[in-house]
């Protein structure tokens, strides 16, 4: 691959403010796009799937625009996304809100805040470590991020649990699996601290494309 920056394909499925996004992720080093449809995933490094609103609504444009088979195809060939808010609640196989069906990508399902004070769940909040990622490397435990939601994942699997945030009862607030990691939070919106998320995110993605810079090619076979 050639170029020396990250380059980063923002999924625009009209269900998020890309200006915010966009502006955050160029603000860290990326070469930043946007991707309408399965074009957009061609010669970038990593995808982003941002959103607020519902997830049924989202799934529906979602399929509208041919973008979930790229999605699921991104990673099922290990390569980096990061969910973001709705774009992380929809990397779980299902929804209550809406009962919709989801990508998938993760297991478990996305449900409402219980015993949440106030729903929506809006403003800044406490990430609390459940254990180690590096998209949250200088990052204090206990940091302060912006939320916009009623809804969070409940993964089946308690391994992919990166950080918990509460309000009510605690909720999964940022989760990774393999090549895919979510935040409920909302990094572009976070000041210094969900800039060093993002910085984090595209950190991993100049990493996992020297990997693959760095694989021998494979002969000609005449």
């Amino acid at each position: 691959m050639t170029g020396t920056r990250a380059r980063v394909a923002v999924v625009d499925y009209g269900a998020a403010n890309m200006v915010s996004i966009t502006r955050a992720l160029a603000a860290v080093g990326a070469e930043v796009s946007v991707a309408l449809d399965a074009s957009g995933f061609d010669s970038v490094d990593a995808v982003v799937v941002p959103g607020v609103g519902a997830a049924r609504a989202a799934m529906v444009q979602l399929n509208a625009q041919g973008l979930r088979q790229p999605i699921l195809d991104w990673v099922a060939a290990g390569r980096p996304l990061l969910g973001i808010c709705l774009g992380f609640q929809i990397l779980f196989e299902a929804s209550d809100e809406g009962d919709a069906e989801a990508l998938g990508l993760l297991p478990g399902r996305t449900v409402e805040l219980a015993e949440a004070p106030t729903l929506p769940h809006i403003g800044w909040n406490a990430v609390e470590y459940v254990r180690h990622s590096p998209i949250f490397d200088g990052v204090p435990d206990g940091s302060y991020f912006y939320f916009v939601h009623s809804y969070a994942p409940e993964p089946a699997d308690e391994a992919i649990v990166v950080a918990r945030t509460t309000h009510g009862l605690p909720f999964v607030s940022a989760a990774a699996s393999g090549s895919v990691i979510g935040v409920q939070f909302h990094p572009e919106k976070s000041s210094d601290a969900g800039l060093r998320v993002l910085s984090n995110f595209v950190g991993l993605v100049e990493t996992y494309r020297a990997t693959q810079d760095a694989r021998p090619s494979v002969p000609e076979v005449r």
